[in-house]
């Protein structure tokens, strides 16, 4: 993404991006707002708003986020986006669009050859409208992130974007490249060594939570972002509300009262907690490519490599969109659409639903697709190659997501307090494109382009 504008805070000015023909406004600082404290958005992936709202069900103890859910506002649940899975929800997260027009269609780029070998969408210049830290840095606002998704280049001044290659230490080294020159070092030369790789592991998230805490007690940035995996690594292994996923909720629960307590020298911080999709529980798997293999419609050499395809299907979780390598191909569309009446039709089906691409496009997601197929809650598709198609079982604990967002199980979770935050004020169930220009209000900023509203203008809420 081209650099924006600086200009003082202190002028009344529209920034804008070079992005398309969106803009970003920065609406002028009052003395008042700019000598408040941060604005901290840390997101706990897989975060189901029920169990902090329902966390006497769960026998959770959770203090940080009740403090949040009592003395803010939130949302009874954040319908997502299309997929409801990690990289496009963060993206819609911070511009407040949906992915169609964002530009982050699933984790990973459709890539039917391997030719990317599983790189997923880590570009910021990928992004095709401004986000929460250019209007930021629009407005002379400094700025951090620690493990964002889709950050790698990104303007944001004190930035270590969340990427990885190997599973080895040499990742570590890839993401002091990539990082603010200079920032990786001089927090590691503090707090130790930064964690290499990209498991979600608890143990890695107490690591961030270190590193997101240096940088609000030494850099001190108006607005921050933090990221922590482990709750959706848990909950894909052992499933929504799970004694160890309880545990690991617990656990990072202490780590938003880390980041809180680093930021409160700086004045009364203003603290978002977030989540990109909910989770539901999946005990099979369906084989789309398999099927469209004995279909005829795609070829693999004897590594089970795909050489040759006339469609493909691009995997999110619960959702998987099916591409035409030449979308005019109208008897390959037939053939597909033919093939997926048939699976859909089969006893214990796993297909819920097949969006056309018109209906793709009016939700929001993978633009482009000639179909998208919708699973049922109880259904996940392989990310490997498999011997047959059809139903696999894989285990009553499996958790799963990414499935259409009218799914209530899918929602993600809001929780938002600090000064001029109505406390305990209900804002029902919003769009997570809603999310962006709350949040940018906040910080008197506005974001143009985002399909979203702020829903703290009007304040009229209900209580709990």
């Amino acid at each position: 993404m081209p650099t924006p504008l600086r200009l003082p805070a202190s002028l009344r000015l529209l920034a804008v991006v070079a992005c398309g023909s969106v803009a970003v406004a920065a609406i002028p600082e009052t003395a008042e707002r700019f000598s408040r404290g941060p604005l901290i958005v840390v997101s706990i992936d897989g975060l189901r708003p029920d169990y902090v709202r329902e966390a006497d069900r769960y026998g959770l103890r959770i203090p940080e986020l009740r403090r949040l859910l009592r003395e803010g506002a939130s949302a009874s649940g954040v319908s997502g986006v299309l997929p409801t899975v990690t990289y496009p929800s963060h993206a819609t997260l911070v511009t407040g669009v949906a992915p169609a027009r964002h530009g982050i269609l699933a984790n990973r780029p459709f890539d039917p050859l391997g030719t990317n070998r599983d790189g997923w969408y880590w570009y910021a210049e990928d992004l095709r409208v401004p986000a929460l830290w250019d209007a930021a840095s629009a407005a002379g606002l400094r700025t951090s992130s620690v493990d964002w998704p889709t950050t790698v280049g990104a303007r944001i001044d004190w930035n270590v974007p969340q990427v990885w290659r190997a599973d080895t230490p040499d990742d570590a080294k890839l993401v002091r490249a990539v990082s603010t020159p200079g920032l990786l070092a001089a927090a590691e030369r503090e707090i130790g060594p930064w964690p290499y790789g990209s498991t979600g592991s608890l143990s890695r998230d107490r690591r961030m939570a270190a590193f997101s805490a240096w940088l609000l007690r030494v850099k001190k940035p108006r607005l921050h972002f933090a990221y922590f995996a482990s709750l959706d690594e848990e909950q894909h292994r052992s499933g929504p509300g799970s004694p160890a996923t309880l545990r690991t909720l617990e656990a990072l629960d202490s780590l938003v009262g880390e980041l809180r307590r680093a930021a409160d020298p700086m004045g009364e911080p203003t603290i978002a907690v977030v989540s990109d999709h909910g989770f539901a529980q999946a005990n099979q798997d369906l084989f789309l490519n398999e099927a469209l293999l004995r279909e005829g419609l795609l070829t693999r050499d004897a590594a089970g490599q795909v050489v040759e395809w006339r469609a493909q299907a691009w995997l999110a979780g619960g959702t998987v969109a099916i591409l035409l390598k030449d979308p005019r191909d109208d008897a390959t569309r037939a053939r597909v659409a033919a093939l997926l009446t048939r699976l859909k039709r089969e006893a214990g089906s796993a297909i819920e639903r097949v969006l056309t691409e018109q209906e793709a496009i009016a939700e929001g997601g993978f633009p482009g697709a000639a179909f998208v197929v919708g699973l049922r809650p109880e259904a996940a598709p392989s990310r490997l190659a498999a011997s047959r198609n059809g139903l696999h079982p894989v285990g009553p604990q499996h958790g799963e997501h990414g499935y259409l967002p009218d799914n209530h199980d899918m929602d993600a979770a809001f929780l938002l307090a600090g000064p001029e935050v109505p406390k305990g004020a209900d804002l029902g169930r919003i769009d997570m494109r809603d999310v962006a220009p709350t949040l940018a209000a906040r910080l008197s900023l506005s974001l143009p382009a985002a399909e979203g509203r702020d829903r703290l203008q009007p304040s009229r809420h209900a209580r709990f």
